[in-house]
């Protein structure tokens, strides 16, 4: 899948697993906060767009096999808490996930095989 994602934009590779494009300004005491959108340039719009497309490869999906799936030594409830994480910020980029697309996807994309007699009898 990386492949897939660094022939679509390098850059999305990048942020998938270094982290999201930083925007920021210094404020008056001298640090580093946010920018809020009436703040940004164009250069800026552009980070933030890659950003949310970034996290719309994780969170439909699409990226890396290490998003998709259940870690080693992860609980459920890890795996849970880190998909809810996900998809809340798909939420607030307008992206809304249905509960039974949320399902599914846990059921047949998340889980390993071992889960496989579980997820048939669900």
């Amino acid at each position: 899948m990386s492949d897939h994602i660094q022939g679509e934009d390098y850059e999305l590779w990048d942020i998938v697993t270094d982290g999201p494009l930083s925007i920021l300004k210094e404020n008056a005491e001298g640090l580093d906060v946010p920018k809020i959108r009436a703040d940004c340039n164009a250069d800026d719009l552009k980070k933030w767009e890659k950003n949310a497309k970034s996290k719309k490869w994780l969170v439909c999906g699409l990226g890396p096999d290490k998003y998709n799936t259940i870690q080693d030594g992860e609980t459920i409830q890890e795996m849970y808490t880190r998909f809810r994480t996900l998809t809340n910020e798909l939420n607030s980029l307008g992206r809304i996930i249905p509960q039974e697309e949320r399902v599914e996807k846990i059921l047949t994309r998340v889980l390993p095989i071992t889960w496989e007699s579980k997820i048939t009898a669900i």
